[in-house]
C-alpha cells in the first residue's frame, strides 16, 4: 500500500544527542568535561535506553526526562564529574539538541510531496516541544506522539499503536524510520515500512525482526514514499 505518513524517532534520529555534551565541552571553564565528554555523551545515552528497556520490563514506567537525569547522574560519576553547576548546564541543554544537518530540507522535501510527518518518541512531550522549537521544524510536523500517553517505552507494541490512532492508517502505510536498531527491529515486527538509519555503520542486529531499508543518514527518506 502507498505510504500516508512518515513517522521519525526523535532522539539520534531527528536529534543529535551527543550534543549536549558536546557543547558544554566547547564552553569557557570547562576543561574537565573538555577531556570526557565523548564517553560521557555515550555513557549518558545508555544508560538512558538501558533504563528505558528495564523500566519497560517491570513495569515501573517515569517520564522520560526522570530516565534521562538518572542516566546523567551514572555517566557524571563514572567520569569523576562531581559538579551540581554541570549537570544543570548539560540537562538545559538537552532540551535545545541540534537537529541533523540534513533534517531540515528532507522535512521540507516529504512536504512537498505531501506526505505527512510526525515524531513517535520516549520522549516526554515537553521535551519533544522543546528540541522541536529548538530545531525550528514543527511546520513540517503534523503530531508529536508520546510514550507518556500509554505509559511504557518502546518497543512496546502499544508506542506503535499510537501511530494508527492519531492517522487512521494501517501499519503497511507508515514508513517509520529510527537510529536505533532495536526500535527499527520492533517497528518492523509490529508491521512498518521501517528504515534504521544507520549513522555508526554498525551490524545489524539480532532480533525479531529486520529493517526494510539501511541507510547512513536521512538524506534519501524523501525517495522512498
Amino acid at each position: 500500500m502507498a505510504i500516508k505518513v512518515c513517522v521519525f524517532d526523535a532522539y539520534g534520529t531527528l536529534f543529535d544527542v551527543a550534543g549536549a555534551a558536546r557543547v558544554a565541552a566547547e564552553e569557557p571553564g570547562r576543561a574537565a568535561l573538555a577531556g570526557v565528554w565523548p564517553q560521557l555523551a555515550a555513557d549518558w545515552r545508555a544508560k538512558q535506553l538501558e533504563y528505558s528497556w528495564l523500566r519497560a520490563v517491570t513495569g515501573d514506567y517515569v517520564p522520560f526526562w526522570q530516565v534521562t537525569k538518572d542516566g546523567l547522574d551514572w555517566a557524571m560519576e563514572r567520569a569523576g564529574l562531581d559538579d551540581p553547576e554541570l549537570r544543570e548546564r548539560l540537562l538545559a541543554l538537552y532540551w535545545e539538541l541540534p537537529a541533523y544537518r540534513e533534517v531540515p530540507m528532507m522535512l521540507a522535501q516529504l512536504q512537498a510531496k505531501g506526505i505527512g510527518a510526525a515524531i513517535l518518541s520516549n520522549g516526554n512531550k515537553d521535551m519533544l516541544d522543546g528540541a522541536v522549537d529548538s530545531a525550528g521544524i514543527g511546520e513540517f510536523l503534523q503530531a508529536l506522539l508520546s510514550v507518556e500517553q500509554v505509559g511504557i517505552f518502546k518497543p512496546a507494541r502499544a508506542v506503535y499503536d499510537l501511530v494508527g490512532q492519531e492517522f487512521g492508517c494501517a501499519p503497511d502505510e507508515v514508513l517509520f524510520v529510527s537510529s536505533n536498531g532495536w526500535d527499527a527491529a520492533g517497528a518492523a515486527a509490529y508491521g512498518f515500512d521501517t528504515v534504521w538509519v544507520n549513522r555508526m555503520g554498525l551490524p545489524m542486529d539480532r532480533l525479531m525482526a529486520q529493517p526494510a531499508h539501511v541507510l547512513s543518514d536521512l538524506t534519501t527518506i524523501p525517495e522512498l514514499v
